[in-house]
C-alpha cells in the first residue's frame, strides 16, 4: 500500500470530522492523520457545534445527515466561528438541492458517498476552478430529474413535507415515500 505524502496544510491543519457512520468517521480520521491534519472527531450535531464554537478548525467534513439532527447547523455553526474554514459536506443521499443549501450557508464542496479520502483531501484544497472534476459523460435520468426538482423544492419550504407536497401538487405520504428513498442514478 502506498504511503500518503504529507502536505502542506499552512499554519493551522486542524480538521473536524463529523459522521454519525463510526466504521467510517474511524477509517477517514486515520487516513487524514497520515496525510498530516490534526484530526478531532464528533458522530452528533451537538458534538460537531461544540467543538466549531470551542476549537473552530482550518478544516472541516461534515455528513449531511446525522442520527440527531441536519449536519448543515454544523456547517453554520463552523462558519460562524471560522470565516476560512474550508468545508465539504458528505453524503449519501445527493441532491443538487441540498448541494446548493450547504453552499449558500459556507460550505467549500459537496461530495456524495461514498468518497474515499483523496477525494475529500482534493475538496478540501481545491483553490479555484481548474481544480473542479470533469463533468460526467453520462447525463441525469429522468427519475433524477424528478427527483433533483423534489428536493430543489424541499429544501426551498425549509424541508416542511406539507407545504412540498401543496407546491408540487402531490399527497404528502407520497412525498414522504419518495423523500425517504434513495436518489436514482
Amino acid at each position: 500500500m502506498e504511503q500518503p505524502q504529507e502536505l502542506d496544510l499552512g499554519p493551522d491543519p486542524s480538521l473536524l470530522l463529523v459522521d454519525d457512520d463510526e466504521v467510517f468517521l474511524k477509517r477517514l480520521a486515520r487516513a487524514m492523520e497520515r496525510r498530516g491534519f490534526q484530526v478531532e472527531t464528533a458522530a452528533t450535531v451537538a458534538a460537531g457545534k461544540a467543538i466549531a464554537k470551542g476549537r473552530p478548525p482550518a478544516y472541516a467534513v461534515v455528513d449531511l445527515r446525522l442520527d440527531d439532527g441536519n449536519g448543515l447547523d454544523v456547517v453554520e455553526a463552523l462558519r460562524e466561528a471560522r470565516e476560512d474554514a474550508r468545508i465539504v459536506v458528505l453524503t449519501g443521499y445527493g441532491a443538487i438541492a441540498t448541494a446548493v443549501a450547504a453552499v449558500k450557508i459556507g460550505a467549500t464542496d459537496y461530495l456524495s458517498k461514498p468518497a474515499d479520502a483523496n477525494d475529500i483531501l482534493r475538496a478540501l484544497l481545491s483553490q479555484s476552478q481548474e481544480d473542479l472534476p470533469d463533468l460526467p459523460e453520462n447525463p441525469m435520468s429522468a427519475d433524477r430529474v424528478k427527483w433533483e426538482h423534489i428536493q430543489r423544492v424541499y429544501e426551498q419550504c425549509d424541508r416542511n413535507v406539507s407545504e412540498t407536497a401543496r407546491r408540487l401538487s402531490m399527497h404528502r405520504r407520497t412525498l414522504q415515500r419518495i423523500l425517504a428513498k434513495r436518489s436514482p442514478r
